[in-house]
């Protein structure tokens, strides 16, 4: 049936060329089209607009490297991954290691650089497991432990001898421990000026930073059922001034589901995140972005932040648009739902869960039609002075809502609405199901959840 479909494809696709890639079959000294090439490095060099890039269905030690590659309007570059995957780690193997004793083992200048920002993404997988230490990107990060504290099954880092240190049980030997550091940055890199590129089918895991890592003017760049599984920073992160459409992402265990920043400009559809650490989502900029039929099972320190890029001057507000979103806190948890200074959240037929909703002076909040109920326990509102909420025809089961010094219950919830001239329609009480129209489609979203 994959032959078929591929055939099908080549035929009838209205790509220039058809590059095959075959890490297994093939040799970079063919030309992807009568025979196929080894890397994914060579495909892409090859590639001019109109043209697809078919990646075999394997597994790909080295990025997908797309920086400066341009296709034309109505003839992008294509990447097509047909389900290949993008693996960012490499083993950890004893000849490369020190041995110490006692099962402490030492790597030193295991990377060509080491920097903060690197050392605060990192990781090892122990047995297929990431072992981040209690520290993690754009999250509350434990402090690195002193080798002597070590436990087994532990791992540090010494600056002054830019060196990495692993602690085993006696006795096990380190290539028997089936440890693997991530070598690679980020999974797919697009950077400087490019656009009309479209990744499809993909996906990224065990890289330090981003699976889907976006900079510079980056103009109609889309993607179309990709993954990020398991990196060190964002599964997906745009930046700068780049242009993306996502339709069809999963994100799983990254520090933070996606980030988008700057002036960057991105609109998803088809979203699943869950088990990330840091932030599951966050907008953080000065430009507009929207997502649609969203399903977030949230665990991660931060639910959700839309916030202005605090270290630039700002051309305009971070705009975050949602529609049909669900964002469920797991249970046993509460998180927050924050929209701060530069700031404007428009929310229509979204669910939130055991999020309290807190909204700071200069950011805007405007809820339609949305549900915002308890988890763990009832979520609170808290809307600062200086900040602007409006909300039509939303259900609510809360703690407490405040606005300002002012406090509100169930029984003084008209005072609200006559008071701030807001949520008409909306009620505020403990409701098993929500009202038809109101809320997200959580049953239409549960599709989302694949893996």
């Amino acid at each position: 049936m994959k032959l078929v479909i591929l055939l099908f494809t080549l035929l009838f696709c209205p790509c220039l060329s058809a590059i095959q890639v075959d890490p297994g079959k093939g040799s970079d000294a063919n030309d992807g089209v009568k025979a196929p090439v080894k890397t994914i490095a060579r495909g892409v060099r090859l590639a001019q607009p109109g043209d697809t890039v078919f990646l075999a269905p394997a597994t790909y030690y080295e990025s997908v490297v797309l920086s400066g590659k341009k296709g034309v309007p109505g003839k992008p570059i294509t990447i097509d991954g047909q389900g290949a995957i993008i693996e960012g780690s490499e083993p950890v193997r004893a000849a490369e290691w020190e041995s110490l004793g006692a099962g402490l083992f030492r790597k030193v200048k295991l990377m060509p650089r080491m920097d903060p920002a690197i050392l605060g993404r990192w990781f090892f997988l122990w047995n297929g497991r990431m072992n981040h230490m209690g520290r993690t990107s754009k999250g509350p990060s434990a402090p690195l432990k002193k080798v002597a504290d070590l436990l087994a099954d532990e791992w540090t880092y010494v600056q002054e001898d830019d060196a990495f240190y692993v602690k085993l049980p006696v006795g096990v030997d380190l290539d028997a421990a089936n440890l693997r550091y991530p070598l690679r940055s980020s999974g797919v890199v697009l950077s400087g000026d490019g656009g009309h590129l479209v990744v499809r089918n993909l996906t990224c895991t065990h890289v330090y930073n981003d699976g889907f890592n976006i900079h510079g003017d980056q103009v109609d760049t889309v993607f179309e059922n990709i993954s990020a599984i398991e990196c060190g920073d964002d599964g997906f992160s745009a930046h700068e001034a780049a242009e993306c459409r996502v339709d069809g992402f999963v994100s799983i265990g990254n520090s933070t589901g996606l980030c988008d920043t700057v002036s960057s400009v991105t609109h998803f559809k088809n979203v699943y995140v869950r088990d990330c650490l840091g932030h599951d989502i966050f907008f953080i900029g000065d430009s507009p972005h929207s997502m649609e039929n969203v399903l977030v099972e949230s665990s991660a320190a931060y639910a959700f932040s839309v916030a202005q890029h605090g270290d630039r001057p700002q051309n305009g507000l971070s705009r975050v648009t949602l529609k049909n979103v669900v964002i469920r806190r797991q249970p046993g948890e509460t998180g927050d739902l924050k929209v701060t200074r530069g700031g404007l959240l428009k929310a229509e037929n979204c669910t939130f869960i055991g999020l309290n909703v807190l909204v700071t002076p200069g950011a805007e909040v405007e809820l339609t039609k949305c549900v915002v109920k308890g988890g763990a326990e009832k979520p609170e509102i808290i809307i600062f002075d200086e900040a602007t909420w409006k909300g039509a025809g939303n259900q609510y089961d809360l703690k407490s809502l405040r606005k300002g010094p002012n406090f509100f219950t169930p029984q003084t919830f008209a005072e609200f609405q006559q008071k701030f001239g807001s949520d008409a329609g909306s009620k505020w009480e403990e409701v098993a199901t929500s009202p038809s129209g109101v809320g997200a489609d959580e049953v239409s979203l549960e599709r989302l959840r694949t893996k």
